[in-house]
């Protein structure tokens, strides 16, 4: 079974950077004004980037490349707390010269049903343990922020 680690740093406040094992940061930030994501736009950024990445390949393999492309994500919070997300809505805008309407709508399909992973987390139970330790310096630390 494959695993990721990501590393969130506190620099100030509620601003965090988190860093992958191969060194990538991405801010992460609940200050204003902000310098990053918040963690709920972030989840909708995971969804966007890891169905557009599917869309992309699926409408190479199909030759009908695609010359523009974007995804919006926009999620409906609930009022309570936790305030997690209640309806997302993904939307795929695309063209190219050989692009069909069809085809692009397969692409989609299979990436929300098949091949996007983050789409198939947010649509099943997840076993989340949470652990907390006191703080120790890391003997080889990830790269420090």
């Amino acid at each position: 079974m494959a695993t990721k680690k990501v590393v969130l740093h506190r620099l100030v406040g509620h601003r965090f950077v988190g860093i992958n094992e191969q060194g990538d940061r991405v801010m992460v930030d609940g200050d204003q004004p902000a310098t990053g994501m918040r963690p709920m736009e972030l989840l909708l950024a995971a969804l966007a980037g890891c169905t557009a990445y599917d869309v992309v390949d699926i409408m190479g393999k199909k030759r009908q490349p695609l010359a523009r492309y974007r995804v919006e994500a926009v999620g409906e919070r609930a009022e309570e707390h936790p305030k997690r997300f209640t309806h997302i809505v993904v939307t795929h805008y695309g063209a190219g010269p050989n692009v069909t309407r069809e085809a692009l709508e397969r692409a989609v399909e299979l990436s929300h049903t098949k091949y996007c992973s983050v789409s198939a987390t947010l649509n099943a139970h997840i076993e989340t343990r949470v652990v907390v330790e006191p703080w120790q310096e890391e003997a080889q630390p990830q790269s420090a922020p």
